[in-house]
């Protein structure tokens, strides 16, 4: 029988798994880094916190998870033409002593049995409407162009010294990167428009990440992101986790297997629900195993991480997916 990691190595790779990836198991998380810990606002159900960028998160009870405030009291960048003044890039200099304790829990994880994984959120597009709100950052694209690009290359070159960070500390194997790039039914940008703006960063990224030990690059984008998957190609992602159905799965899987694997398709918004049931998600997940096949496809809730808004449904889904490895495998 193969490790966790070993089958997920099969499956993104063309191989000969011996069962479904299941979701995260074959992920394990290094969350708590200096950065994760002081600075990025960390909140619970019912909280509220701001971070070290100045963007007040808020985690609204009953919502799948929290959210910057962006009325008029709270909203850091109203004017992207102005954001050398207004947006305080967080310090990454932090005491060694702080990566060493992180460096002790990253060692005990199994990397025979499991990938330990960077966790780095939120990701570029993320902080531009985390400072701007979503309509303002949406029309900068047009409107102001240059400055954005310049924000754009700020907020890359500050991710890029966090990587080195991390990198050098922790020698992670797996970086598993959020930026949210779609509602359910569109993308944000055009494809056009995203080359021009999002992927030359990501292009740099990824890249350092992938000449500095890491092997698996993860993008979580629970969204709608088809027309984009030839960017995450040549920006150097392995696995698009949150791939909704929207997306028509089973079709990125024949066009692009081989290049790039899908970790998804199963919807939050239909399993992850007041009164979902256990009929309800088996049927849902059996459908989607036999739809997207065994390789380059990860069953896995389109959340980006291994919980669920309410309780025992992602527990559900696991116990489906192993019941879908003993009817396929």
């Amino acid at each position: 029988m193969l490790t966790k990691r070993q089958n997920m190595l099969e499956t993104i790779r063309g191989g000969n798994p011996d069962r479904f990836v299941n979701q995260f198991e074959a992920i394990d998380f290094i969350w708590a880094t200096p950065y994760n810990k002081h600075s990025r606002g960390m909140v619970r159900p019912g909280g509220e916190a701001v971070n070290a960028w100045g963007v007040t998160i808020r985690f609204q009870e009953g919502t799948p998870g929290p959210f910057p405030v962006h009325d008029d009291e709270h909203i850091v960048l109203k004017d992207v033409t102005k954001w050398r003044e207004a947006v305080k890039f967080p310090s990454l200099d932090f005491e060694q002593s702080e990566w060493d304790e992180c460096k002790v829990e990253a060692a005990k994880i199994d990397r025979n049995e499991k990938f330990a994984a960077a966790l780095v959120a939120p990701g570029v597009f993320d902080h531009l409407h985390y400072l701007m709100g979503m309509e303002e950052c949406l029309i900068s694209f047009y409107t102001e162009p240059e400055a954005l690009k310049e924000l754009i290359a700020a907020i890359t070159e500050w991710e890029l010294e966090y990587a080195r960070l991390i990198c050098d500390n922790l020698k992670p194997d797996m970086v598993f990167h959020h930026d949210d790039w779609g509602s359910h039914r569109s993308t944000f940008l055009s494809p056009e428009m995203f080359d021009e703006f999002i992927f030359p960063s990501y292009r740099k990224i990824y890249g350092y990440y992938k000449g500095h030990g890491v092997s698996v690059v993860v993008h979580h984008s629970d969204s709608y992101a088809a027309t984009l998957v030839p960017y995450m190609i040549d920006m150097g992602i392995d696995v698009f986790q949150g791939c909704v159905d929207t997306n028509n799965v089973p079709e990125l899987i024949k066009k692009y297997g081989g290049k790039i694997s899908f970790m998804g398709g199963i919807n939050n918004g239909v399993v992850d629900v007041p009164g979902w049931t256990d009929e309800l998600i088996a049927n849902y997940v059996e459908k989607v195993c036999r739809d997207c096949g065994k390789l380059f496809f990860i069953p896995c809730c389109t959340a980006g991480g291994p919980a669920s808004s309410y309780p025992g449904a992602y527990d559900a889904v696991t116990r489906e997916i192993d019941r879908m490895s003993t009817v396929m495998f």
